[in-house]
């Protein structure tokens, strides 16, 4: 059986599976993200993140590239998701919007797969402050490739 033949597991089962995840990237943790919700045949996934204030500008917001990175890492979950974990999509490019302000605390990230091919991903992201206000939205392509460890 090939990896994309390997069965595929229930909602409840991957989340278990992402949530228990003894091999979980520096940058996760560096950016507070824990995976709350997802949804493998509607292919989105919801973060939430406990933004530290470290990340924080001199007037006292999260700096922009923080937030893209929640955002960036959201999109490319939810095509190893999407792929029963056999693939991952390095960004190609992403565009993000900045609507709003955000502050040291709590954030989440709503991440979608607008189409994914052999060849290209297209995904979208918003992120929400802890009102669940929109922050920011952005747009991202990705080359799906073959999932492993390097």
């Amino acid at each position: 059986m090939s990896a994309e033949e390997k069965p595929r597991v229930s909602d409840e089962e991957m989340l278990a599976r992402f949530q228990n995840s003894k091999k979980r990237p520096p940058c996760s943790d560096t950016l507070g993200m824990r995976l709350v919700a997802l949804s493998q045949d509607e292919q989105w996934v919801r973060m939430e993140f406990d933004v530290s204030p470290a990340f924080a500008n001199p007037t006292g917001a999260v700096q922009g590239g923080f937030i893209a990175a929640m955002m960036d890492e959201a999109m490319s979950t939810a095509v190893i998701i999407a792929s029963n974990v056999t693939m991952t999509a390095p960004t190609l490019e992403m565009k993000t919007s900045y609507l709003k302000r955000l502050m040291p605390g709590k954030a989440s990230v709503v991440a979608r797969i607008l189409r994914m091919g052999k060849s290209a991903a297209f995904m979208e992201a918003d992120c929400f402050d802890a009102e669940g206000e929109l922050i920011a939205r952005a747009t991202a392509t990705a080359i799906p490739m073959a999932f492993k460890r390097l």
